[in-house]
């Protein structure tokens, strides 16, 4: 499957995974991060079960707070 990750084209050897999949495959740790699939907003409690297919366009965004 090939997406498309924070900008960048990526290739996976499955046809498709979950957010929870990617982020873990990816080695994203970082504990405020804001996932979207395709302009959608994707919540933290629905990682495992929201599912990234073929040709989608997804942003992962690592919040971070200072001032």
């Amino acid at each position: 499957m090939q997406i498309t990750l924070n900008n960048r084209k990526e290739e996976f050897d499955r046809s498709t995974m979950t957010v929870r999949e990617l982020l873990d495959e990816k080695n994203f740790t970082f504990k405020m991060l804001v996932v979207k699939i395709n302009g959608q907003l994707v919540r933290k409690e629905d990682y495992e079960k929201a599912v990234i297919s073929e040709g989608d366009d997804v942003s992962v965004i690592h919040l971070i707070s200072g001032g």
